[in-house]
Parts: C-alpha cells; sequence; structure tokens
C-alpha cells in the first residue's frame, strides 16, 4: 500500500493484486503498464515481471494495519474483476475490506460484466457496505457508456464512475443510482486532448441530478501546467453521507 498517493481522489493505494491487460481504448497509454515495464527484469523488484498479471497474497492484510480512516484506490495497478484472478482471491479481497471497516474502498473496474454479476452471487454478503465504493471507468461512447448500466444493475450501496480519459462527449447520461462522478483528461506522452465542453456537459448533468462532481484534471503532457480548474474554480465533489468510519 502507498501512503499519500498521489492521486487527487484517494488517499492511499491498495494493491493485492499487480499487472493487467488492455480491454479498451481507455487503456491506450495506461500509466500503470508504463510505470511497471520499466522495472521488467530487475531482481527483486516487486515489478520485475513488468506489468504480467500476479497475485500478490502478502499483501491482502496490509489495509488490517492501517489504524486511521483512510480512502484507499484498490488496485491502482491492476484491475480486481479481470477474468484471471479468481472468484476466491476477489472474495478474499472483499473480506478484509470488510473487515477494516473504518476504511473507505474504491474498486474501480473497466470488466463491469464479471462486477456486476459477482455483486448478485459471490460477493452478495457485501453490497450493503456503504464503505465500499464500486466504479467503473467511463472513457467513450462505445466502450465506456455501456459500464454505466452495468453498475447501476449491480448489487452494492455506492457505485461510482471515472470519467478518465475523457475522449469524446459521452452525450446524455443516465445518473440513477450514481453516487459520484470524478472527470480528468489523460495526461502524459501521446496523451488526446480533452475539450471543455465535454467537461462542462458532464458537470452541468451531475448538478441537474443531484451526483457530486470531482474534477481532477486537464491531463496533456505536463498535467501540473494544465491544472485542474475548470471555469475558474476546482471541484472536489464526494458523496453524500458516505463519509469514512471513525
Amino acid at each position: 500500500m502507498a501512503i499519500n498517493s498521489k492521486i487527487e481522489w484517494t488517499d492511499a493505494t491498495w494493491n493485492p493484486v499487480r499487472g493487467c491487460t488492455k480491454i479498451s481504448p481507455g487503456c491506450k497509454h495506461c500509466y500503470a503498464k508504463t510505470f511497471a515495464e520499466r522495472f521488467r527484469g530487475v531482481k527483486g523488484h516487486p515489478f520485475e515481471n513488468g506489468f504480467d498479471l500476479q497475485l500478490v497474497p502478502d499483501k491482502l492484510l496490509e489495509p488490517l494495519k492501517w489504524k486511521s480512516p483512510k480512502k484507499i484506490f484498490v488496485n491502482s495497478m491492476s484491475d480486481l474483476f479481470h477474468e484471471a484472478i479468481p472468484d476466491e482471491y476477489i472474495l478474499k479481497c472483499f473480506q478484509i475490506m470488510a473487515e477494516a471497516n473504518w476504511h473507505t474502498y474504491q474498486v474501480l473496474t473497466k470488466r463491469d460484466a464479471r462486477m456486476s454479476a459477482l455483486s448478485h452471487t459471490l460477493l452478495a454478503e457485501f453490497g450493503h457496505l456503504d464503505h465500499i465504493w464500486w466504479g467503473v471507468s467511463v472513457e467513450d461512447r462505445q466502450y465506456g457508456v455501456p459500464r454505466i448500466k452495468r453498475l447501476q444493475d449491480a448489487s452494492c450501496a455506492t457505485r461510482f464512475l471515472s470519467v478518465e480519459p475523457l475522449l469524446e462527449d459521452l452525450g446524455e447520461l443516465d445518473l440513477d443510482g450514481i453516487h459520484w462522478v470524478i472527470v480528468g483528461g489523460e495526461s502524459g506522452p501521446g496523451a488526446r486532448p480533452m475539450q471543455e465542453s465535454w467537461v462542462v456537459s458532464l458537470r452541468d448533468q451531475c448538478k441537474a441530478q443531484d451526483v457530486p462532481f470531482f474534477f481532477k484534471q486537464w491531463g496533456g503532457v505536463q498535467k501540473k501546467k494544465t491544472g485542474r480548474l475548470l471555469k475558474g474554480r476546482t471541484y472536489d465533489g464526494m458523496p453524500k453521507a458516505k463519509l469514512m468510519k471513525v
């Protein structure tokens, strides 16, 4: 787990799995893969095998060691619902999240079909826990927007969207049952540009549907220079009445 994460909407990261495979256009410039592959072949490094998917069971108990409440991004370097991760291992991760309930967990996936299916079966006992937030990535209309419906169909208390990287205008969205929307542009070499009008549309839709809106970044090759102001201000919305337990 990493303390003091640089990701604007979380406090820490927990990676009981490392590595992933690309599944949709949002993965094209994956920051996690770029980072991990730098260390391929470095003996003893956590990413000695690059971005190849691997379970890391010695990380499972880490949240129990954190005594002060934190927002924890689960598997920032993978996808908990990846098809290569056994059901039993996913269950273990959720059992730890249920036990260490003084934290708030942000579980983000692009594998919406598996997430939704397991929420009604293997993970049904965890659906009522509002300290576990279930989210999907939404980068475009073709791949991202359909994930919203799967998330809405999932059996869970708190749902969020990570609209990053935002690659096009998403049009009108039904945000019923969605408790939080994060929006951000792609960053780093080759970053695909994001238009202000796309962001404003999402901000306005969130306001109209009473959904907290968080604007993460404009992105670009040098994201620090572009910042995170939208129309002269920051947006740091968080799910209502979903506060971390103390």
